[in-house]
């Protein structure tokens, strides 16, 4: 007799043989032994689960001698003649051939009046149904609706979305899910022990994930590898004959980059273009990777599950996975995922593999936002995030964590931080500003003196009432935050004097004095909704500062330092920043790209 492949000679002839599929086969099952038969049915899944095989296992139970049963004997004239394609009352029909209207008239049609000629049923097994063109199943809609009652249409298809309704609706429909990567592996452990072939665990385990749920599919690639490696088979000779990436190499490129070797990146790159690997399933087994170490992370109890790793990389998986945190491993799959998707159409795919792990490197280097809040929160102690050196800073100088300012520093960092990124972004100004001259006393607004208090947003002078400032400062704040955080927060001081509140500014911050006496009606309207009588918004400018003795001009570095926040403000991301977080700007850096 002539050699017959794996996947044909390991065939399931029963219910029971059929792996992965318990819950069609034992529906099926209790549909038989309850005398329940459908007229149709429709097997829908991916490629190599088991529906034609499941639907000539179904033929054989109606038309067994000694049925219909659950357990077809396998030697009846009947069950021989299925199991080999060859009875006359079993017509298995490829829709890719039968495609046309008058194929499925002549084929179909014309014979559901004719009863079997030796069977219990005559049975219209149709592959790949959703072939079949439009009109075809037009034709085949009365006959699957009623037909004879010794006719039974079985259908296969991968795609059952291209099936039409009214054919769904008129059958009984079965999803075959793909099968799991262990019963693979057991299945073809079965087989190799049956032939006599030693083949290691991890080959198998290569062989078993290579195909993807489909066990036609592995048993198709086991058969290549037998034929390469003969009776003793490794891991090695799977990975050169299939084409797929060793586990080991795949554990070499986690650990350069939980080393954070940018130089050995290129060397990784070299050996999986040496070795003949397809770059873009190198990124994604490296993405199946990042899941399993995401698993191992959340779950360390899944670490034991075959699904993961063969035993031999059991212990160096989970060595590799502690150097990870959950947001490295998030991060990592979004870029491999692109990654994969860029290399499909680059003319130099090697480059983006590299740039892909080098991104994987830096991303580890990102602080979670909520850990930087701490940090500030804390004074900076803690987990500070990396330092950002000042500009004009020397470079033997301790560098500066950012978030770790004064006490008075907001608590909304993430608004600190793109005010810092845009004054980076923005056009240079002198490094190092000089704290202005102490102030003069300031002038007096009308009858009353203006009190000098600290430079701060709320401004804690000789107001009248507090409360009310407070209360007037926090409607304005909700009528527009983004004002309130690009101007009035950072008046030198705010005052409620009679029926006017009073906003003083300095020389310097000519700009922010115009900005608000353009939304003087709406911070007007505020006051009133919050004092219950009309108040006058009122901006004045403070004298100037006398020079230091050391001959500098303040106002010019003022100045500078002013020119620098405004157009820090003038970001949209600082504003939306200001919007969300309701943040006060205080103060405004230069730093280094």
């Amino acid at each position: 007799m002539s050699y017959q492949v794996l996947a044909r000679k390991w065939r399931p002839q029963t219910f029971a043989e059929v792996i992965g599929q318990q819950g069609v086969t034992q529906t099926l099952r209790n549909a038989i032994a309850a005398g329940r038969i459908g007229q149709s049915f429709i097997f829908a899944g991916a490629r190599g689960v088991g529906k034609t095989t499941t639907a000539r296992i179904l033929a054989k139970a109606l038309n067994c001698v000694n049925g219909p049963t659950v357990d077809p004997c396998g030697t009846c004239d009947a069950c021989v003649e299925i199991a080999e394609g060859r009875d006359m009352d079993v017509l298995e029909i490829d829709a890719a051939t039968h495609t046309g209207i008058d194929n499925v008239r002549d084929v179909i049609v014309s014979g559901l009046a004719i009863r079997p000629v030796r069977d219990r049923y005559k049975i219209f097994i149709i592959d790949e149904v959703h072939q079949l063109s439009s009109h075809s199943f037009n034709a085949l809609l009365k006959s699957i609706e009623e037909p004879p009652p010794h006719v039974v249409f079985m259908m296969a298809t991968t795609e059952l979305h291209k099936v039409p309704d009214t054919i769904r609706s008129r059958s009984q429909e079965f999803e075959f899910k793909t099968i799991g990567t262990r019963a693979i592996a057991d299945q073809l452990r079965r087989i190799a022990d049956a032939d006599g072939i030693d083949v290691e665990p991890a080959a198998l385990q290569l062989i078993a994930r290579a195909a993807e749920g489909s066990l036609r599919d592995a048993e198709s690639a086991f058969d290549q590898v037998i034929a390469f490696a003969g009776g003793r088979i490794t891991a090695a000779d799977a990975a050169a004959v299939l084409g797929v990436v060793g586990r080991d190499f795949l554990l070499d490129v986690a650990a350069t980059v939980a080393d954070e070797d940018a130089a050995r990146v290129f060397d990784v790159a070299g050996r999986a273009v040496e070795a003949g690997l397809d770059l873009r399933l190198v990124c994604r087994e490296l993405s199946r990777l990042v899941r399993d170490m995401m698993v191992i992370a959340i779950d360390a109890s899944r670490l034991d599950e075959p699904d993961l790793a063969p035993e031999g990389d059991l212990e160096r998986l989970a060595e590799v996975s502690r150097r990870f945190s959950r947001e490295d491993l998030l991060r990592a799959f979004d870029i491999l995922s692109k990654a994969e998707f860029e290399i499909r159409t680059s003319p130099h795919p090697r480059y983006h593999f590299e740039m892909a792990l080098l991104k994987w490197i830096y991303a580890r280097r990102m602080v979670p936002i909520a850990a930087l809040i701490d940090g500030a929160e804390r004074g900076g102690a803690g987990a500070a995030p990396r330092a950002a050196k000042p500009a004009g800073a020397s470079g033997s100088g301790p560098a500066r964590p950012v978030g770790a300012d004064a006490p008075g520093a907001p608590r909304h960092l993430g608004a600190e931080l793109a005010v810092r990124r845009a004054a980076a972004a923005a056009p240079a100004v002198p490094a190092s500003v000089p704290d202005p001259a102490p102030r003069p006393a300031p002038a007096a607004v009308g009858d009353q003196p203006v009190a000098t208090p600290a430079r701060d947003v709320a401004g804690a002078g000789a107001a009248a009432s507090p409360e009310l400032k407070e209360a007037i400062l926090e409607a304005i704040k909700k009528a527009n935050r983004v004002l309130h955080g690009a101007a009035v927060a950072q008046a030198l001081r705010v005052e409620l004097t009679g029926d006017a509140l009073v906003f003083t500014f300095g020389t310097q911050q000519r700009t922010l004095r115009q900005q608000l006496e353009q939304k003087r009606a709406l911070l007007e309207n505020a006051a009133q909704q919050a004092a219950g009588r009309k108040l006058q918004i009122v901006t004045v400018e403070e004298n100037a500062p006398a020079a230091s003795a050391s001959g500098a001009e303040p106002d010019e570095a003022a100045a500078a330092r002013e020119r620098l926040k405004q157009r820090a403000l003038e970001q949209p991301a600082v504003q939306a920043m200001l919007d969300v977080f309701s943040a006060e700007i205080r103060d405004v850096e230069e730093i280094e790209s």
